[in-house]
């Protein structure tokens, strides 16, 4: 098998170093070709993905799966002759009149190791930015979801050559083979344990790492918000793909005085979004099934309040005790512990004392709490009055913080994240730049300000 990688390795690297940059022409027409494996064989990818999780709803497949890597493609192609474009930067004065540029230039070869939770749009969002940058890349998608890594790995010679885009199957021993190969860029979404792993392998051959890693994002609820669209919204992002999102709220903080009304409240929500519970989407298989049961269960042991609606529906843990595992781990499933604080303040105290989360959600309307959570928290994303919505403006980075990840990409941020922003300098004919070379003279001590 490392054999068969270092082959796959070489031959793109070759392509690659034969055409190191690709038109504008070329780029669209590969982002161009991806598009038309992703809507031509829609229900291809809804079946395979149905078929990894054993049920999951064919709407949220069709939003969260399909219809993103299609707006993200759009949005590429549109824009990227703006991004190809070099730059003009001022020069000083005392350089004039040299000119200087920056010029985007592709990386290379990129290198993209898929999760299982979004087995295929965070397969191919990374590679519509590679794409974009005029690279060529490997992916190595998911053991976990293997009916989906199976798809991508039959339709992708049908659109791509190999030179170009090749997928790379394997378990965990074939993962750390392709971590460890010289890519120019590597990109790995999944848990902070393994994202660890693979940025040690990347440092090995210097490679540069995007890593996004997730880790508990919070929402915070303070009292001036409307209870019942704050439920809504956090119940939106907790059901989704039930709650195997990076992205998912992962706990709730409301002051402790306003807790009862929000529990109401996301109970509702509940039941109005989710009142079949046989239709929500299940764990990713039955060890991921035993480790939620497993939680959900050590909070019961230890007389936590649960609100449970159903065995896939979203559950609500009240105050649970700071030494659970659901309160250590980062979630990924259905239960959504619900936490009394003091105020704000002491909920801002709460969130800045763990890892800087993927993502912070904020239900407030006033400025200056808004403000107070821009300049005293950090996070990958701050979000007010939503959840999930941000990682569906193109515009926007995405991307972690410390614990939650390195590196972001998307639209114009994933160009840059996969070229080379190449400093250019132009020399004119005629410059005084020479009056700089020895042997140096006392008036240009003066002139350049340090006589």
């Amino acid at each position: 098998m490392t054999r068969d990688l270092t082959g796959d390795f070489q031959t793109q690297r070759q392509a690659a170093d034969q055409t190191p940059y690709p038109t504008l022409t070329e780029r669209r027409d590969r982002l161009a070709r991806l598009a038309r494996m992703t809507k031509h064989h829609q229900l291809e990818i809804i079946r395979a993905i149905q078929t990894d999780f054993g049920q999951r709803s064919d709407v949220e497949i069709r939003i969260a799966e399909i219809s993103a890597v299609l707006h993200a493609i759009r949005h590429s192609r549109l824009h990227l002759w703006r991004w190809m474009r070099p730059r003009s930067v001022n020069v000083a004065w005392r350089l004039l009149p040299a000119r200087a540029r920056i010029a985007p230039q592709p990386l290379g070869v990129i290198g993209v190791m898929s999760p299982w939770n979004y087995p295929w749009s965070l397969a191919l969002m990374p590679i519509v930015d590679a794409f974009a940058a005029g690279n060529v890349v490997m992916l190595k998608p998911s053991e976990h979801s293997p009916a989906t890594s199976a798809l991508l790995k039959q339709l992708v010679p049908q659109y791509f050559s190999p030179e170009e885009f090749k997928v790379v199957e394997g378990d965990v021993d074939v993962a750390r083979r392709f971590s460890g190969l010289p890519f120019d860029h590597l990109v790995f979404t999944g848990s902070s344990a393994v994202g660890r792993q693979v940025a040690q392998a990347a440092a090995a051959n210097l490679t540069p790492t995007t890593l996004e890693l997730g880790g508990k994002s919070p929402a915070i609820v303070a009292g001036d918000a409307d209870f019942a669209k704050a439920a809504a919204d956090i119940i939106f992002g907790k059901g989704m793909n039930g709650g195997q999102t990076c992205i998912a709220p992962d706990y709730v903080l409301v002051e402790s005085r306003h807790i009862s009304a929000l529990v109401k409240a996301l109970s509702e929500a509940i039941q109005r979004q989710r009142p079949d519970d046989h239709a929500a989407t299940h764990a990713i298989n039955a060890a991921h099934q035993q480790r939620l049961d497993t939680m959900l269960q050590e909070a019961q042991d230890h007389s936590c309040r649960v609100v449970d609606h159903g065995p896939h529906a979203p559950a609500l843990i009240i105050d649970p005790h700071q030494g659970l595992q659901m309160m250590r781990e980062e979630i990924f499933g259905r239960c959504l512990p619900v936490i009394g604080v003091s105020d704000m303040s002491a909920a801002i105290r709460y969130v800045n004392a763990r890892p800087h989360p993927l993502a912070l959600y904020a239900f407030t309307n006033d400025k200056g709490l808004q403000q107070q959570l821009l300049q005293t928290t950090r996070s990958g994303a701050l979000v007010f009055n939503a959840t999930l919505l941000h990682h569906a403006v193109p515009s926007l980075p995405f991307g972690g913080v410390g614990e939650s990840g390195m590196g972001a990409y998307h639209g114009r941020h994933g160009f840059e994240r996969f070229s080379h922003m190449r400093s250019v300098f132009y020399q004119a004919k005629r410059t005084t730049s020479r009056l700089l070379y020895p042997p140096y003279r006392r008036w240009l001590i003066k002139l350049i300000g340090l006589g």
